[in-house]
């Protein structure tokens, strides 16, 4: 017979009432914020009896279409959590000086530093790309959807799984405090013995595995589905860099998925991968994770370059110029991003020889990366730039990326990175190429390809007004780190002695303070437009009136994409279909077949976060229900046969003969 003790341990295993963040005022009070929020969102939505709508149109959608929207909710819903986070070290930093010592304790600072760049990088940048490359692509391959639209589905959910993880943490128990890759011996299980670090572990295998089979599903896509005579040299260039991207995702992913087991084991099983007094290595782990960490870099950045390829041409009015040199250019990244990875460990005592193998390939990367810049710049020579907003956000990219580089191309100088890698400097340097690439180039697709989405523009006014508090705020927030990094202040102290230091933390708070009413901004947008969507919408389907590659669909697609499967003759086929939008075949239509909806992968995700909950607290009971009820679930879904429909050719014909006909009108 069990015990009391015995079988509550079974139950909860070491969750107890000691886990909830009762005793630290902060955390109550967010709690209590997002709790209030939570409900009054639920309500709403009960309210107004969306659950139906949202279960059967949204989360058991398998439509590319819709997955690639709430991937790109998930981003910009964690931006918030996210920012909340930098904006609170900023405001720590600007304070904590000599006598004072701040609003945050240092081991609640060590959590929200891990914390940001954990979501940031994990759950706001990857979903986001993920997103756009999964609503975008298929549009421009002609492919009706992705290759295994249910995995797609799954893939979402499990990132959203990931980060329930993470956001959990807030409230039950406690985050890793051992920085966003949690080198041993800071993770190991004597350093960290409370749950942060198997928070960490749980979030980032369950999420990975969404990107992983995300990464299988896109690169199948474009393999095999491209549309007859879409040849590799005919591919759209955003279309490129998402292929050289999930070739990247495929091949790294799986080494991050390695090296978290092991560091797992480690800290459940006592294995000693790591611990090095024990005869592992923590050096292993080190480049282990930036093996994974580097070309991760590039999996970020990559679609970011395709986007402003499109973009570029779009708003130049002519055709990106030296298109097989961009492509070129994106196969070399993707190739050298994997020669790199040491350059993040120059100091770890690795050997004049093989320090100055990385550094110079770290330069060499920089050419190709080099010759996207000139390629754009030729594009908009001579061309009729507009500067509309996604151009906007492309050429504040070109002047703040430059600059990112610049200074990447210093820290791969060994002898320099000896004195930069633990400041500063280093900091304003990744977030340089951070913000002022990633983000700003998914801010440029998302106005870009909003109005394929739904149908209508942005409102330019507050995105105007969202550019502006982006790009200064973004230059006040970080150009002090860079001059705070060459003084040789070292990065995540939430306290320092010397009080002249204080003004520079003061402007980088300043510049915080800008980018979050640039968030504001953006929210103001959002909801603006949705009001006004009738003044905003363009039925002509090309609200940019260019060389828009997608718009040879309607905007918003129909749920089939292509009623006729286009033949392509070269990369600009698509503009040529729009050009002659109204000459599409108004007969011989066929029913299309769709696989139907399944709430399979939100029930796998669900089980998942259950699992990863219960192994965090070792509630041995509950983690083998959820691994069995996981099991379960997926098996049974392999036998569910009935899940594919016909819309039928009449159906085709009617939706195909009204887009035509409204077409036509505005030609």
């Amino acid at each position: 017979m069990l015990s009391h003790p015995d079988l509550a341990k079974l139950i909860f295993g070491r969750l107890t009432l000691e886990a909830l963040p009762l005793h630290v005022p902060i955390v109550m009070w967010t709690f209590v914020v997002v709790a209030l929020g939570a409900i009054a969102l639920l309500g709403a939505v009960t309210y107004y009896k969306l659950w139906g709508y949202l279960w059967h149109e949204w989360f058991t959608s398998i439509d590319h279409k819709k997955i690639g929207i709430m991937y790109m909710i998930l981003g910009f819903v964690m931006l918030l959590r996210g920012f909340s986070d930098a904006i609170m070290m900023r405001g720590q930093q600007a304070v904590s000086f000599g006598a004072s010592q701040g609003y945050l304790p240092p081991e609640h600072y060590d959590q929200i530093f891990t914390a940001h760049g954990v979501i940031m990088i994990f759950f706001v940048a990857m979903p986001m790309v993920t997103g756009l490359m999964n609503f975008v692509m298929p549009l421009q391959i002609g492919a009706r959807d992705v290759a295994f639209p249910f995995l797609n589905n799954f893939s979402f959910w499990m990132t959203v799984a990931g980060a329930m993880l993470v956001m959990t943490s807030l409230f039950v128990g406690e985050f890793a405090r051992t920085g966003w890759l949690a080198y041993p011996p800071l993770s190991d299980i004597m350093s960290s013995p409370d749950a942060g670090v198997d928070y960490y572990i749980w979030a980032l295998q369950i999420a990975g595995v969404g990107t992983l089979l995300s990464g299988i599903n896109l690169l199948v896509t474009i393999v095999k589905m491209r549309a007859p005579g879409m040849t590799l040299m005919k591919m759209p260039v955003f279309t490129w860099t998402a292929l050289c991207t999930n070739v990247l995702i495929v091949a790294a992913f799986p080494v991050l998925t390695a090296v978290l087991a092991m560091l797992a084991l480690d800290r459940y099983a006592g294995t000693n991968f790591f611990t090095t007094e024990l005869g592992g290595n923590a050096m292993m782990y080190v480049n282990l994770i930036w093996i994974w960490g580097h070309p991760e870099v590039y999996i970020l950045i990559l679609p970011a370059f395709g986007i402003f390829s499109e973009v570029t041409a779009t708003f130049s009015r002519k055709p990106l110029f030296g298109y097989a040199s961009m492509v070129y250019a994106t196969v070399v990244i993707t190739v050298l991003s994997y020669l790199v990875w040491l350059h993040h460990f120059f100091t770890m005592g690795s050997g004049a020889s093989v320090n100055s193998f990385f550094g110079i390939t770290t330069m060499i990367i920089s050419i190709p990366t080099g010759a996207k810049i000139f390629n754009w710049l030729f594009t908009m020579y001579r061309g009729r730039v507009e500067f509309e907003l996604p151009m906007m956000w492309t050429v504040a990219f070109m002047v703040t990326f430059v600059i990112g580089g610049m200074t990447g191309v210093l820290l791969a100088v060994p002898p320099a990175d000896f004195s930069l890698h633990n400041s500063l400097f280093l900091i304003a340097h990744f977030h340089n190429v951070i913000i002022g690439g990633v983000l700003f180039g998914l801010f440029a697709g998302i106005t870009y390809w909003f109005p394929k989405a739904f149908g209508f523009r942005l409102d330019p006014f507050w995105g105007k007004c969202s550019f502006w508090l982006w790009v200064s705020g973004f230059y006040f927030a970080f150009m002090p780190l860079y001059m705070l990094g060459l003084m040789g202040v070292t990065r995540r102290l939430s306290h320092f002695e010397d009080s002249s230091l204080q003004i520079w933390f003061l402007i980088a708070a300043f510049g915080a303070f800008l980018i979050a009413l640039g968030i504001a901004c953006n929210i103001i947008q959002f909801v603006v437009s949705f009001k006004n969507r009738e003044a905003l919408r363009d039925v002509t389907g090309d609200p940019w009136g260019g060389r828009t590659l997608e718009w040879s669909t309607s905007s918003p697609p129909p749920k089939y994409n292509f009623a006729f499967t286009p033949r392509i003759h070269d990369h600009d086929a698509w503009w040529m279909m729009k050009k002659y939008h109204w000459q599409r075949p108004l007969s011989g239509y066929l029913p299309i077949h769709m696989p139907h909806n399944t709430g399979a992968g939100f029930f796998m995700a669900v089980l998942s976060f259950v699992l990863g909950f219960a192994m965090i607290w070792y509630m041995w009971l509950l983690a083998i229900v959820a691994f069995v009820a996981l099991l379960v679930v997926a098996i049974g879904h392999t036998f569910n046969y009935d899940r594919e429909y016909y819309i039928p050719a009449d159906e085709v014909g009617r939706i195909e003969q009204s887009r035509t006909d409204l077409l036509a009108s505005h030609v």
